[in-house]
């Protein structure tokens, strides 16, 4: 904050303590004080480390500290956050400015971590400055004093506004800042963002006018410097753990001042953490940071690195949002970063000053993630972020709101449509549809309507409609928000021990006593269930212990970074940039297969062990291939091809059978997204997966019951029942509408899937392999092996991979691999790939493929 301050004269107390701390304004957060004194609404977008969230509030500490002492008694100022570890950090930051001015300004926080009585005190004597997140702000105003504790509100300030703006949390947001707007139309919306792809689209987002908000954007900071570690110039074939890297790992964080080590799943997390922490002979305070873990210890961790007593913790996107702690000097990504803002938005973490360059090293856990973390890397230096699209107008989303209205008293529906569709992803929202949804929140609709348990609303002698019951009230607050995790069990050291953190239920089913797992940075001896804790004690000397896997833990790679990977591998001149290790791969492929060129899709057939594969480079991403995977060989059985299975990457898909695939035309015909997709989305489990969770998004499956919980069998048995009852006799039921809506635009990627067969119409590459290729080493090493967890942890692939680098490029390569490999610790084992198999009983399930 040392440029040149701006015309701007802020109070005294202001000015001074800019002043103490050797800074002056930045401009744009002059404007953001000059757009506050017009009532305007405003987006920043301003780079890490320019002060983003000081503008954010530095208009409100204005405002409350010319007002008269002890005469503001409601909120002024609202504060949003996607994290709750964010909205702690910033109200821990935000004392400090107070408290040096000396103003009389109190702050409180409000997120599912606060204790009750902390809660019914800041609902008692409101905080001029509420921190908060979607949920809780959701919980706020299902009370029937809302209207009163919000109505004074003046400012509304939404951080990381990117990182929720795409997403159902999102469409709950959006719902509560449109009720905001009605209970206090004074109020100004703000919106802060370091990483913002389409800046129109959080206008839309922040406000029914999106012209209304003006954008501001602050001056760009130093680049970045990125480097890309290849560990020993060796990185294997397959597997995306990068767990081979530990010594690498902890080297980064032996040079380094303080260090943030991201990873992209809770699994890979813990074994990155154990495997780095049994390499550490100098017991360096490293700590493991991630969503499953107890509240108390992660705010252990986190007390621990502001305070500056860790030299690195291990963490997942759980750390990537905001967190300003100014002494991490080096971001680690380990594994590729899947999009290049979810990379900046982790480099951000690291210096956090706006004229110093952030430091991250890139650790690629693959042959293919190299060409990822390299096109990352490009995309940065050259500003082009991914993602920025509206979330979608999320049916359950709006029936939980309902709800939630309903128990701040009745509502009028005419009333509640127009305020419902000032929502940015319900602008577009038809009456037809509200009218359907609120049916379905008064009465379950036509085919449940005949049971009492699913009316919840009714209407009145004036119209307008109310709860039932009053008691509906808790178990609406029970049940609020959007992120339906697997059911989850508590993990607890001994009877009487304390709460370590939660794993899901799946994984727990599959122990039996004695059985050692890795969690919370330990290994665990699995002793007992009672009710829904898991009783462990501590374990020593297991060889081999599980690694719990977590529901949708993988990040698919963005459609933005996929087409950089691609042009990549077709751009010669890029080729000198790659290293040596890549080059020979890449060269070795067009010796033995080829490189699709342009929009080509390039598609291998070969046969191996008696099966006849299929391995297609779509770059489309990993939810997408397992479509895709699906639809193929369900083709493939109609034309008599007897497929066995498929399995996915984020670059690939292999398909194999037991017949040869002479003509592959009609696997990617753009009709597969017809009545095969129609048929497979009826029959799949995905589909109940996702009308699951619908379900218990819009109430009409409750997790949590006041004096009990069900566990998960129990919430699947249930939504089982519901949907087999709603496909016979109300196949147009509005929560099945949503299910499909939901499944098309996130688990199965519809849209990113029509695109691809559109674009290779004609323009598919068909080479028959006399044996595997460079490429397909990657996808079929992961064929066959099985996941004790049921997702998401790789198998040591060592012996596979070899056997498949010797089948590709002879015995002098697979020696080379070998070799390389020789120098590597041994780590805890990874685990592979699910591979899905097709067919019924007796179809034998070989070792390999």
């Amino acid at each position: 904050m040392d440029d040149p301050s701006t015309p701007m004269v802020l109070p005294d107390p202001f000015d001074r303590w800019l002043a103490s701390r050797g800074w002056r304004l930045r401009a744009h957060q002059a404007r953001m004080i000059e757009l506050a004194e017009a009532g305007r609404d405003a987006m920043l977008v301003a780079p890490t480390g320019g002060g983003k969230t000081l503008a954010g509030f530095l208009p409100s500490l204005i405002e409350l500290a010319a007002m008269p002492p002890r005469v503001k008694r409601r909120v002024h100022t609202l504060y949003v956050s996607p994290l709750k570890a964010l909205t702690t950090d910033v109200g821990r930051n935000l004392e400090q400015p107070i408290g040096e001015m000396g103003l009389d300004v109190t702050t409180g926080i409000r997120t599912g971590d606060t204790p009750a009585n902390r809660r019914a005190r800041l609902r008692r004597s409101p905080p001029d400055i509420l921190l908060t997140t979607p949920e809780s702000l959701a919980l706020l105003l299902s009370y029937e004093d809302a209207s009163d504790f919000f109505g004074g509100l003046k400012a509304v300030v939404l951080d990381e506004l990117h990182a929720i703006a795409d997403n159902k949390r999102g469409s709950l947001l959006s719902l509560g800042l449109a009720r905001l707007r009605r209970l206090a139309p004074a109020a100004r919306f703000v919106g802060l963002s370091a990483t913002v792809a389409s800046p129109s689209t959080l206008r839309r987002f922040l406000s029914p006018v999106p012209a209304s908000v003006a954008l501001v954007e602050g001056e760009a900071g130093a680049p970045p410097e990125i480097e890309i570690h290849v560990p020993d110039g060796h990185v294997p074939w397959a597997g995306h753990m990068a767990t081979f890297a530990a010594k690498d790992i902890l080297a980064h964080i032996r040079a380094a001042r303080i260090c943030l080590v991201f990873v992209n799943t809770r699994a890979q997390a813990e074994l990155c953490f154990g495997a780095v922490w049994r390499l550490n002979e100098e017991n360096l305070p490293i700590a493991l940071h991630h969503g499953s873990l107890a509240v108390e210890q992660r705010r252990r961790v986190e007390a621990a690195m502001a305070a500056g007593r860790l030299r690195a913790v291990i963490c997942t996107s759980s750390l990537d949002l905001g967190i300003d702690w100014g002494a991490v000097d080096l971001v680690l990504q380990v594994g590729a970063p899947k999009g290049a803002a979810r990379l900046v938005q982790r480099i951000g973490r690291a210096n956090h000053r706006l004229d110093e360059p952030s430091r991250a090293v890139l650790i690629p856990a693959n042959r293919f993630e190299i060409l990822e973390c390299i096109a990352a890397r490009e995309a940065v230096a050259e500003h082009e972020l991914d993602g920025g699209q509206m979330a979608i107008a999320a049916l359950d989303v709006l029936a939980q709101h309902i709800v939630g209205t309903a128990c701040a008293g009745p509502f009028d529906a005419d009333a509640l449509f127009a305020e419902v569709t000032m929502a940015g992803p319900y602008q577009g929202l038809t009456r037809a549809v509200f009218d359907r949804v609120l049916d379905f929140a008064a009465t379950g609709g036509y085919a449940l309507q005949v049971y009492e348990r699913y009316h919840r609303l009714a209407q009145d002698k004036e119209g307008r409609w109310g709860l039932v019951d009053r008691r509906l009230v808790r178990q609406y607050r029970m049940n609020i928000g959007t992120i339906v995790e697997a059911p989850l069990m508590r993990v607890r050291l001994g009877p009487r021990g304390r709460r370590l953190g939660e794993v899901e239920e799946h994984f727990v089913l599959l122990l039996t006593q004695g059985d050692t797992f890795l969690f919370a940075g330990r290994i665990l001896r699995f002793e007992a269930i009672r009710e829904n804790e898991v009783i462990v004690s501590l374990a020593k000397g297991a060889a081999e212990p599980k690694i719990p896997a977590y529901a949708g833990g993988k990040l698919p790679l963005t459609t933005e970074l996929a087409h950089r990977v691609r042009a990549m591998l077709n751009d010669l001149e890029h080729r000198p940039r790659f290293p040596a290790v890549v080059r020979e791969w890449i060269e070795a492929q067009e010796e033995h297969s080829a490189i699709a060129g342009g929009e080509e899709l390039l598609v291998e057939t070969f046969e191996r062990h008696g099966r006849h594969f299929l391995v297609a480079y779509c770059y489309a991403g990993r939810n997408a291939h397992q479509t895709l995977g699906m639809l193929i060989t369900r083709r493939m059985e109609r034309l008599g091809l007897r497929p066995r299975g498929f399995v996915g990457s984020d670059y690939c898909i292999a398909v194999w059978g037991l017949n040869p695939i002479l003509d592959i035309a009609p696997l990617f015909a753009v009709d597969l997204l017809g009545d095969d997709l129609e048929e497979w989305m009826a029959e799949s489990s995905l589909i109940k997966r996702t009308f699951r969770n619908c379900a218990v998004v819009a109430g009409l499956i409750e997790r949590r019951h006041p004096g009990q919980e069900k566990t998960g069998r129990q919430v699947n048995f249930n939504a089982d029942l519901i949907y087999d009852v709603l496909r016979r006799y109300e196949p147009d039921h509005i929560l099945l509408q949503a299910a499909r809506v939901e499944a098309a635009a996130g688990l199965t990627d519809i849209r990113r899937l029509s695109d691809l067969l559109t674009e290779v119409q004609g323009r598919i590459r068909h080479v028959r392999c006399k044996r595997i290729s460079p490429f397909a080493i990657s996808i079929i090493a992961s064929i066959g092996k099985e996941s004790v967890q049921g997702d998401g942890v790789d198998e040591d692939l060592d012996e596979i991979v070899t056997e498949l680098v010797e089948e590709a490029m002879g015995e002098a390569a697979a020696a080379r691999h070998v070799e390389a490999q020789s120098g590597l610790e041994p780590i805890v084992k990874e685990r592979g790939e699910r591979p899905h198999r097709v067919g019924g009983a007796g179809r034998s399930r070989s070792r390999r493929s």
